[in-house]
């Protein structure tokens, strides 16, 4: 496919037509990854941030936040879960957050080697290529590290860089290349919806994913956090739907988010987001594509269910311990906050089977 032809099927509203869409990406996800669902187990190791990303609720400027971080014991403690339920992957995810350091990370991925049989994600921003390096020789599998848009005018304003040699949407494709060179799995993925976002921006992020040949996508839609400058910004546009192209970037402006905002916006829905994973799944066959947290806070029910059904293959189920969970607010409400981990991993199950697909056994790496 090419970006136009990309671009219509984002814009495609003829339920026959999805529903073929659909269809053929379930029918090339059991072709080449099988019905195998991946279950990797996701420890919020870290709230604190030293970013000031527009859109997310643990920013660096997000003062009221109450800030945490894990202990050795307690992100052990989700690896045991995480072996207990039957998982082959622990993704170890957090804010930017220096105050992990590079020993201490890879310390935590010598004893979950030692002690369990699973695959180690980490999510952990950009680090030093010191530092991802000494994370792989412990014995990090994957990394996973979003662009969320390939618009670079978009990503700048979005991602305010956080010194003179932060390298903006270049040095983030670029730390995904390292990635690659290290030995790492790498993921990436985007948010749907972003204010801003043209339909051939995402085209664009869809072929961005296969000129990276990524080995883990995940893409959901954009959730706004009230107390962020996109999110008030959202309000903003909510409030004035009708205003004209120069009123809107006015008013948006006025809240912190100075970007001209399309005459014709991405929606931030599950139907855009599902329409993604199948297009992710066309682009690249083998992949491993999650029907993410996001798609699941949207609707709860069948959320995660129609992502598997759309060409999906793993779910991340929360292990974080329950009482850290709602601090790590990226949006409101996300799905499972107040869950025990029994409870989310039941869950999971259920929606597998629900599916019509069975749980994933072992680590779940690409097989190309």
């Amino acid at each position: 496919m090419n970006e136009k032809e990309i671009v219509k099927w984002l814009r495609e509203d003829d339920p026959d037509r999805l529903t073929e869409l659909f269809r053929k990406a379930d029918a090339v996800r059991r072709d080449h990854v099988g019905d195998a669902v991946h279950l990797r187990g996701l420890v919020e190791l870290s709230n604190i941030c030293r970013r000031n990303c527009l859109y997310c609720g643990v920013r660096a400027g997000h003062s009221t936040v109450e800030r945490y971080r894990l202990t050795a014991d307690e992100v052990m403690q989700g690896a045991r879960l995480a072996s207990e339920f039957g998982y082959g992957t622990l993704v170890m995810q957090a804010g930017e957050d220096f105050g992990l350091e590079g020993e201490f990370v890879a310390d935590l991925i010598r004893r979950i080697k030692k002690e369990y049989a699973l695959a180690v994600t980490l999510s952990l921003g950009e680090r030093t290529e010191a530092d991802w390096r000494l994370w792989r020789e412990a014995g990090a599998d994957r990394y996973l590290i979003r662009f969320e848009t390939c618009n670079k005018d978009l990503f700048r304003v979005i991602h305010p860089p956080v010194g003179k040699d932060d390298l903006g949407f270049e040095g983030r494709i670029g730390a995904l290349r390292v990635l690659r060179g290290l030995g790492y799995e790498i993921g990436s993925g985007v948010m749907i919806g972003i204010p801003g976002q043209t339909y051939a921006d995402l085209a664009r992020d869809l072929l961005m994913f296969r000129e990276l040949d990524l080995d883990m996508i995940g893409n959901g839609p954009y959730l706004a956090h009230p107390e962020t400058p996109l999110g008030r910004a959202a309000e903003v546009l909510a409030k004035n739907p009708g205003a004209p192209t120069d009123e809107r970037r006015r008013l948006t402006a006025e809240v912190g988010f100075d970007y001209p905002v399309s005459d014709d916006p991405v929606p931030a829905d599950n139907l855009t987001a599902f329409k993604v994973i199948a297009l992710t799944r066309l682009l690249l066959p083998d992949s491993n594509i999650p029907s993410t947290t996001a798609i699941a806070t949207n609707d709860r029910l069948h959320g995660r269910v129609t992502g598997l059904q759309s060409g999906a293959n793993v779910v991340m189920p929360n292990l974080t311990p329950t009482r850290y969970r709602a601090l790590y607010e990226i949006y409101p409400n996300k799905s499972a906050t107040t869950e025990s981990p029994e409870e989310t991993h039941r869950t999971a199950i259920a929606q597998i089977i629900e599916a019509g697909r069975i749980p994933g056994t072992g680590p779940g790496g690409r097989i190309r």
